[in-house]
């Protein structure tokens, strides 16, 4: 990290250098130049807050795709750079990224979650028999569309009626035919998991990455080490979703979700890559900027520095989302993203809240309208 006065030189969206000696510069005054966030882990589609069910059922593509430019756009003014959208309806999240109307984040995209049918997120449309060769093309059809990742619900999940969090949707056979597939055309797959056995056959089969990862059982949670062992040599990314605003409304921290933290030092030690991510748009107190919001909470899950904290939301997770060769760093060669605040965060992370200015992709974001 470098402390006290440094010009960064663009060019074309992208970071060409430094110069301290420019002098045709922008001077942003006492603040402290980072790279713009990166949010693995986000939901563009969904409203918090909203009937997620019956907007998923019933609303059209226009008003959703608004909808998800609102959101992006919300998530660019805290400083969001960039987003990966893990699960939408009718591959909205593609046609957000093909847009070129408005300054938005780099949006990569999954599509419609593959689940079981009435599995958890039934209703973003994208339902497939725990069979092979259904699965196979369903990671067909999600090529064709033009995705960027593969995302696979491994497991139940909280906000689905009749859905277990803890129970598992595919086994590792079928789990394994998706991840084949997917990599067989330089797909990365991402798997939704609670559960231990998800999270095993998970990691056995090959995804890349691990959403939330915790462990969930029928009463409680139960770290299997042998597993998160499996996960470390894997060199498997593991998604934790802490980004919320915290309100005079908003519930205190689920006894469940506090004991499928406590294992994440230990977790770290070992040399897991666990990224902070923030599943925004599932539930109210998650909207589209939520992120810089969770940072202290991940900060109290973890027992990481704050420094160890901000990589976790820049370069670890560019790197989670295939994009750590120009996401994540001020450096040359690397894009423009990037996040201007007042004071500093290594000593105090609530300053990422504190933004005075974001750039993408070298253009300035307009932050007049919130």
């Amino acid at each position: 990290m470098h402390h006290g006065p440094r010009t960064v030189v663009l060019d074309g969206g992208r970071i060409v250098g430094f110069d301290d000696a420019a002098v045709d510069v922008v001077d942003l005054g006492d603040v402290t130049l980072m790279p713009g966030l990166v949010d693995a882990h986000t939901h563009l589609v969904f409203e918090p807050g909203g009937d997620t069910v019956g907007d998923m059922t019933s609303l059209p593509r226009e008003d959703l795709l608004e909808r998800m430019r609102r959101h992006a756009v919300q998530a660019l003014r805290a400083g969001i750079t960039t987003v990966r959208d893990l699960g939408d309806r009718d591959y909205l999240a593609v046609d957000l990224r093909e847009s070129t109307s408005g300054l938005l984040p780099e949006i990569l995209a999954a599509g419609p979650p593959i689940t079981t049918p009435g599995g958890h997120c039934w209703f973003l449309g994208g339902e497939v028999p725990a069979d092979r060769d259904a699965l196979i093309d369903a990671v067909a059809e999600r090529l064709a569309r033009g995705v960027d990742v593969v995302k696979v619900m491994a497991t139940g999940g909280g906000i689905t009626a009749g859905s277990s969090p803890h129970q598992s949707q595919y086994d590792l056979d079928q789990l394994s035919a998706i991840v084949d597939a997917a990599h067989s055309v330089g797909l990365p797959v991402t798997a939704h998991a609670h559960g231990g056995d998800g999270i095993r056959d998970a990691v056995r089969a090959g995804v890349d990455g691990i959403e939330h990862a915790t462990f969930l059982t029928a009463d409680g949670a139960a770290p299997d080490w042998g597993t998160i062992r499996e996960i470390i040599a894997a060199g498997t990314y593991v998604g934790v979703t802490a980004g919320r605003l915290l309100g005079d409304d908003t519930p205190p921290t689920p006894p469940h979700v506090i004991k499928a933290r406590a294992f994440l030092p230990q977790m770290l030690r070992e040399g897991a890559r666990v990224v902070c991510s923030s599943d925004a748009g599932i539930i109210a107190y998650k909207p589209h900027n939520c992120l810089p919001y969770g940072l202290p909470e991940f900060q109290r899950f973890s027992a990481l520095s704050a420094e160890a904290v901000l990589t976790s939301v820049t370069r670890l997770a560019a790197e989670s989302c295939g994009l750590g060769a120009r996401k994540g760093r001020i450096a040359p060669g690397y894009d423009a993203d990037l996040l201007v605040v007042f004071g500093d965060p290594t000593s105090d992370l609530t300053a990422v809240r504190s933004v005075s200015a974001v750039y993408r992709a070298g253009t300035p974001v307009d932050l007049s309208v919130r």
